[in-house]
């Protein structure tokens, strides 16, 4: 069995945007109180975030930025976008969240778990290099590669995104990157507008970025297919030396937010498939990072069946 990291603080919490935000606390307490009422919580092994280092975040965000979401809150202002509101303690907990993938990292990479899972708030993958987005502050998953770039001197990092909403921010920071792989699988036409197919990456990065838009009722079984037919194919010839998911729920049948029709357990059958991925190209590394996912139980049934398939997998 593999041995599977946990990276939570209840700090997490202390953001928050505005009454009845869909990206609420009550997300992280759902998935930690379902785990904890499970058999799961035990076989995990738990570790503590610690905000990031500034360098790591100018990695994907300019200084001026940074400095504008820190300086935010107390000039007043109470959302850095029409969708991502803010308080005192956002900037304090946006560089927690991007220190867990840092956290994460390191414990996959030291060979101390073989794969782990970060229940963060808030999001990242929406996060430009000067711009906030769709509840995103900092872009957890884009820092947490740059980090593994430069730290361990990693030449090919995957970042898988199966969040219903395109991950921009995280394309962007990587298409003119040929080390760093971007596949993501989203609803289209939807938010943010970006992601289609013809958008491959850019002079050296062309053909590193692979978007596959999928229409409004898409279920396990095209699901499945395209893991099949494109995903592991594409994760087996780039032969990655490790992986990172922008694990979004919200592609979940039951989501408020998204109109993909994917089961409990069709995420179990694609965690499945991507962990097997991991074991084929580099010993099982996967650091996985909370997205979206905004129908609470939904949410904390996928996260757990997501940890179930990574705690039960090893290498054949």
């Amino acid at each position: 069995m593999g041995i599977t990291g946990f990276i939570y603080d209840p700090f997490y919490l202390e953001h928050l945007g505005w009454r009845f935000h869909p990206e609420r606390p009550d997300r992280l307490n759902s998935v930690v109180e379902h785990m904890k009422e499970s058999s799961l919580w035990d076989k995990l092994l738990h570790f503590s975030p610690i905000p990031a280092d500034i360098k790591w975040i100018e990695t994907v965000h300019t200084p001026t930025y940074i400095q504008t979401v820190k300086n935010a809150f107390q000039q007043g202002r109470t959302q850095l976008d029409p969708d991502t509101g803010i308080c005192e303690s956002s900037y304090d907990v946006a560089l927690l969240a991007a220190g867990a993938g840092i956290v994460g990292v390191d414990a996959v990479m030291n060979e101390e778990v073989e794969h782990v899972f970060c229940a963060v708030r808030p999001p990242g993958h929406h996060a430009e290099r000067d711009r906030a987005m769709g509840f995103c502050l900092f872009n957890n998953i884009a820092i947490a590669a740059r980090y593994a770039q430069i730290h361990y001197h990693l030449e090919r990092i995957l970042i898988l995104d199966w969040d219903a909403h395109h991950g921009n921010g995280t394309q962007h920071a990587f298409e003119e990157d040929s080390s760093v792989f971007y596949i993501s699988l989203h609803q289209w036409p939807f938010y943010p507008g970006t992601g289609s197919s013809v958008e491959r990456g850019i002079g050296a990065g062309k053909g590193y970025t692979m978007n596959i838009p999928l229409p409004p009722g898409t279920g396990d079984r095209e699901y499945l297919q395209c893991f099949t037919d494109e995903v592991i194919p594409a994760i087996d010839q780039f032969h990655p030396e490790l992986i990172l998911i922008s694990a979004g729920f919200d592609t979940h049948a039951d989501d408020p937010l998204a109109m993909l029709d994917v089961s409990t357990d069709g995420f179990a059958q694609i965690s499945r498939l991507v962990a097997d991925a991991a074991y084929r190209h580099c010993l099982g590394k996967i650091v996985s990072v909370l997205e979206g996912g905004y129908n609470l139980n939904a949410l904390s049934e996928s996260v757990m069946q997501h940890l179930h398939v990574l705690c039960e997998s090893n290498m054949e």
